[in-house]
Formats: structure tokens, sequence, C-alpha cells
């Protein structure tokens, strides 16, 4: 009868065994450095296009109409 409740706590220790070394194997493999350039000058700054200028003031006569639109009074 003793070694019908041995069981379970065996295959606990090996499972806990087995969780071990693989989370000792993930973090051996994420040890491993990259190499990342990352270059911040490649596509220019947002505010030097025109597109961007275009949609914001598109957006900021958008939202000028809807509060002054949403301001009037019914009376």
């Amino acid at each position: 009868m003793k070694t019908v409740q041995r069981i379970p706590l065996r295959i606990a220790r090996i499972a806990a065994m087995m969780l071990m070394v693989f989370m000792a194997s993930f973090s051996w493999a994420a040890d491993q450095g990259l190499d990342i350039n990352v270059d911040v000058d490649k596509g220019g700054n947002w505010y030097m296009h025109p597109v961007a200028w275009i949609v914001g003031g598109a957006v900021f006569i958008l939202l000028l109409v809807a509060l002054l639109k949403g301001n009037k009074s019914s009376s």
C-alpha cells in the first residue's frame, strides 16, 4: 500500500524536475544577445512631411466644426 501512495509523489517530483530543466534551457537560450541596429534618422521627421500637415489640419477642422456645431442652443 505504501508504494501506491508514493507513485503520485514520484510523478510530481519528475514533473517538477522536467519543468526546471525546460525553464533552465529557455533561460539559457534567451541569454544569447541579439545584434539590433536602430537608425532613428532613416525616415526623417514626421513633421517634415506635407501629408502630416494636411491630415492634421483636416482633423483639426473637423474637430472645430463638431465642437462649434454642438454648442448651438435650440431656443
